[in-house]
């Protein structure tokens, strides 16, 4: 592995939490990587996972940075902590359940040197089961905000997805690898902290279309994502990360749209939620004996929960979020 030159040219940046196995896996395989294109620095946030393995890792991989978070601040927090620490010119922020080698990486940035307008740049992601994950993304809108909107749309948003040779053109991508130039990065101020999970990187891919940039994918290079690895681990964790998806879906519209359509898509999503969680909650008290059902219960108090301390904070931010009011 090409590292320990004064001038990095990548900085790899991995948030992680509590998901040390996967952490270990995708280490090893940056590990392996030898390359007289680019000099790496390997930063590792850990987010306070407060299981004793810090340490042990530090030891284990000396050549990389540790670094331990205060809490568990969030993804966007950990990321932006890692990136005041980095000293390449490009990051590239990965996620610990994946593995990677260095073609992705060497694609990714030379695309990025030989394309000054291009903000974000990705690729393709294989899970354990062999499958790609689906790449062609589109941002939260009236026409993408359900299932059913998005089949009703399927044609119009079919006609916006652009690809030409090995690139596809999403309007955003997976924050599982996400690559950006250190000069993007500062013009978009980063990743946004409002967001404690989930959001944050189509909120990223947002801001640098907003400033004219360009988000991108290639698709004749890959990693290996095992999805869901550093955070679908039991009922508990499950209800936390998806109650976090609805949460981070009201942030995303604050931030990104005002007036009427502000209103129209705060409204849909309340209703939706409300009455889907309070059904399927219903049913799992009656079978609350299977797994599955029984977190349906708890993401129905965790859904109606939230709605309320919304309504008391007047905020739409987790409580999770740094930048939630009264944060202590």
């Amino acid at each position: 592995m090409s590292i320990g030159k004064v001038n990095i040219d990548i900085s790899i940046v991995i948030v992680n939490y509590k998901s040390w196995k996967h952490l270990e896996n995708c280490l090893n395989s940056i590990n392996k990587i030898i390359s007289n294109e680019f000099f790496l620095e390997v930063i590792i946030v850990d987010n306070c996972s407060h299981d004793h393995l810090f340490e042990v890792f530090k030891k284990k991989f000396p050549q990389f940075i540790f670094i331990e978070n205060t809490g568990n601040n969030g993804f966007a927090n950990g990321c932006n902590l890692g990136a005041k620490s980095a000293k390449g010119n490009y990051f590239l922020f990965l996620n610990p359940d994946t593995i990677i080698s260095e073609e992705p990486i060497l694609k990714m940035y030379s695309f990025l040197k030989e394309n000054k307008n291009i903000g974000v740049v990705s690729c393709n992601q294989l899970n354990t089961n062999g499958f790609y994950e689906k790449n062609i993304r589109f941002f939260l809108d009236l026409n993408t905000l359900f299932g059913l909107f998005r089949a009703l749309n399927k044609k119009k948003l079919s006609a916006r997805v652009l690809q030409k040779n090995n690139v596809l053109y999403p309007d955003w991508v997976s924050g599982a690898i996400v690559f950006i130039g250190r000069e993007w990065f500062d013009k978009i101020n980063g990743w946004d902290e409002d967001f404690w999970m989930y959001y944050e990187d189509v909120n990223l891919s947002k801001k640098v279309s907003d400033v004219g940039g360009i988000v991108a994918l290639l698709t004749n290079t890959e990693i290996i994502h095992n999805h869901g690895g550093s955070s679908r681990i039991n009922i508990k964790t499950a209800s936390i990360t998806k109650t976090e998806v609805l949460i981070s879906k009201h942030v995303y519209i604050r931030h990104n749209y005002t007036g009427i359509k502000h209103f129209i898509l705060h409204f849909l999503l309340i209703i939706n939620n409300l009455i889907g969680k309070i059904i399927a909650g219903s049913i799992g008290v009656l079978f609350f004996f299977i797994p599955k059902l029984r977190l349906n219960v708890y993401l129905c108090f965790n859904t109606i929960k939230y709605y309320i301390s919304s309504l008391i904070n007047r905020t739409w931010l987790s409580s999770r979020s740094l930048n939630y009011p009264n944060k202590i």
